[in-house]
């Protein structure tokens, strides 16, 4: 560790410093430093103090909290005592960097703010605290304001000081931390809440030119996980588990088996789900090609998964739909024509025999995705990929009875392929439909037919973003709204347009509703609102930007303000709250997987880790994702990977979870890469479009 210098030395190199506010630093010291004088050595024992970065030269002092100590080798605290701790300079944010250096650095003024631009690295800690580290063993030195409280001062011998020096490495370790005044208590013995980052304002901004060093300061941190050897290991054992899990087709990669448990019956699970490899595709995509990224298998995947769309797909006596892509696929081997050959399900197999809705649409997902990666647009303007995105998309645009642009469904046609009531209009497919329409406008060519179903595209799109928007928002306002509906209202002045009766609203959500935050709900259909938190669709929606921007800085807010109760002990939950009783045998029919916080009835998915991931970062708010990683790093890899979670806080392993899970390995991957370089983010996200933000609609002539 370095030395930090006493305050009252410090206090002579003080200059003003501009700092966005609600921003925290933490700076480890050591619990005894020395302090250097002109004529006597004296020791400043335990010290109570703070730095603190103010506008206006006021200041206010937060208290310091006690950290385990850490065992550390005598080579690693050298290395330690030669490195220097470091401030970073914000963007838009003014001021001198000036370092807290060891006693045997000489101190250097820093003489422009292009020095400072080579602090690099910014580690996210819980609720909104940011610990820093320089990565260079001399670096550039930052003026602050310091202030003092009740430092005690003692006078001791040089003997005492060499007896106390063997025993610093044991002493526990203190934070110490910086902060607005605009957070802190005016009582300086008073406890300071901690408070996360404001949202950023960039919610919205491009991100199809977004460049790595936008976002480095706010993400990034010297604490590599590479550096760090439990978290090396577990990011080592999940790299060789993900390439254990390759299926090969003539000898090249087409996919990941869904899982790998050595003990439990295979079931399903030894074949290759479009949404399960989602995940898998994403990380062997964003993995740099010298450290072994693959982005073959996805390109394979993808022109395989198109080949079995061109099959025939018959269930008894019905035949579905051209368009319609496989839920799986597997590779058997036929022995008798010594060959092998790939065998589709496309729904007669699954559990209810739905076929999957969402299957097409993470398909155009992943196609985009490949493309931004990779800068192959080869591949998407092949005739026969143009081809199924257009039958893809011809499903979903077809004429109808509909009156709303929502997609229509079946219970079980998602990654929720069980009876859990989500018939209807759910929130995920919408997403997902919307994240589609808005890759496939990307990457669909105007020949032929093309421009036609452009404009059609273009149409959908907007009226889907208005009624999602407008129609399944909900916050505190909205809620008090819908509670104070009246019912049966005629024509097209009605404000309860759904005829939504208020006495249907469940009492679960008056409490579970905070006054900061809002969500999309899960369903809204003639009188019925599905009043239940689904973390895929409001992810979704946030990445694809069918949220506003005001709606995914309150969705990370209700995030925030319901931590134990959509986090809990592991991340994530797929919906809330569970399904109980009566209500649970009405509309799960008994079923016996799907028992109460188990599964998909408020189970908790370490795979939806990723989601979130890129959710945080577009919103400006990584600190929230870094929490929730730290949380799987405790025991995703010594529980052997697990498909889901069992319990109100998800504190125990599924009890028909399978282990070694393709997807909870690969979400993690994903998640880390995605923390550790936020240019991945593109790869995943959609800019918001401009043009569809407010769209102007018109009433039918017909009122």
């Amino acid at each position: 560790m370095s030395t930090l210098r006493a305050p009252c030395d410090l206090l002579e190199d003080v200059k003003e410093a501009e700092v966005v506010p609600a921003l925290y630093f933490t700076l480890s010291v050591g619990d005894s430093e020395k302090k250097r004088g002109d004529s006597s050595e004296k020791e400043v024992k335990s010290a109570d103090f703070c730095i603190v970065l103010k506008h206006e030269g006021e200041c206010t002092v937060t208290h310091i909290e006690e950290l385990p100590s850490e065992t550390t080798t005598e080579k690693g605290a050298d290395d330690a005592s030669e490195k220097s701790f470091d401030f970073i300079m914000f963007e838009k944010s003014k001021f001198i960097e000036k370092s807290l250096c060891s006693q045997n650095e000489e101190e250097e003024a820093l003489e422009s703010p292009e020095e400072a631009s080579q602090i690099e690295n910014v580690k996210w800690t819980d609720n909104g605290k940011t610990s820093l580290e320089s990565n260079q063993r001399e670096s550039p030195k930052i003026s602050t304001e310091i202030f003092q409280d009740t430092v005690g001062k003692e006078e001791s011998s040089k003997s005492e000081e060499e007896n106390e020096s063997t025993d610093k490495l044991d002493k526990p370790m203190k934070t110490l931390r910086v902060q607005s005044n605009e957070n802190i208590s005016k009582s300086n013995n008073a406890n300071v809440a901690q408070m996360s980052l404001k949202p950023s304002p960039s919610v919205g901004s491009s991100l199809e030119n977004l460049e790595l060093d936008s976002l480095l300061p706010a993400v990034r941190s010297v604490d590599s996980p590479l550096g760090n050897t439990e978290n090396g290991a577990m990011l080592e054992e999940a790299w060789e588990g993900l390439q254990k899990s390759y299926v090969y087709y003539k000898g090249k990669p087409v996919g990941t088996l869904a899982a790998m448990d050595p003990i439990a019956e295979a079931l399903n699970y030894n074949q290759v789900f479009i949404r399960d490899f989602v995940p898998s595709g994403l990380a062997c995509l964003m993995r740099p090609a010298n450290a072994g990224g693959d982005p073959e298998i996805v390109k394979n995947f993808l022109l395989k998964t198109l080949h079995l769309q061109g099959w025939e797909k018959r269930i008894d006596n019905f035949t579905l739909g051209e368009g319609v892509m496989p839920a799986s696929f597997k590779v058997l081997y036929d022995s008798h024509r010594q060959k092998e050959t790939l065998v589709a399900d496309f729904g007669g197999s699954a559990i209810g025999r739905v076929a999957p809705v969402d299957s097409g649409f993470w398909w155009i997902i992943l196609l985009r995705s490949y493309t931004k990666c990779t800068h192959d647009y080869t591949l998407s303007e092949l005739p026969e990929v143009q081809r199924g995105m257009k039958l893809i998309l011809n499903l979903c645009l077809s004429d109808g009875f509909d009156t709303f642009p929502t997609l229509l469904c079946a219970d079980g046609c998602s990654m929720i392929d069980r009876r859990m009531g989500i018939y209807g209009y759910p929130i995920e497919i919408q997403a997902l439909f919307y994240f589609a329409l808005r890759s496939s406008r990307q990457m669909l060519k105007p020949e032929r037919d093309g421009k036609e179903l452009i404009e059609r595209i273009d149409k959908r799109i907007r009226a889907l973003s208005f009624h999602i928007q407008k129609y399944y928002w909900l916050d505190f306002t909205q809620l008090n709204n819908i509670y104070r509906y009246k019912t049966e209202e005629y024509s097209h002045t009605a404000v309860n347009k759904f005829n939504v009766i208020p006495e249907s609203i469940p009492d679960w959500v008056f409490d579970f509703m905070p006054l900061r935050g809002g969500y999309l709900i899960g369903n809204v259909s003639p009188a019925r609102m599905d009043f239940r938190w689904f973390l895929v669709g409001n992810c979704i929606a946030i990445l694809s930007s069918l949220a506003t921007p005001a709606q995914a800085t309150a969705i990370m807010d209700l995030i925030e303000e319901r931590w134990e109760d959509l986090i809990g002990e592991m991340p994530l939950k797929i919906v809330y709250p569970a399904l109980e009783g009566h209500e649970w045998r009405t509309v799960t029919g008994f079923d016996p997987k799907n028992t109460r916080w188990s599964y998909h009835n408020g189970g908790s998915w370490p795979v939806l880790i990723w989601l979130l991931t890129a959710a945080c970062i577009k919103t400006g708010r990584p600190q929230i994702a870094k929490r929730a990683i730290e949380l799987i790093e405790q025991r995703l890899s010594k529980d052997g990977w697990p498909e889901y979670y069992d319990g109100k806080t998800g504190r125990y392993v599924g009890k028909q979870a399978r282990k070694y899970q393709t997807w909870s390995i690969s979400g993690y991957l994903v998640a880390k890469m995605l923390i550790e370089n936020p240019a991945n983010l593109p790869i995943i996200s959609l800019e918001e479009d401009k043009r569809i933000a407010k769209p102007k609609l018109t009433r039918s002539i017909s009122f």
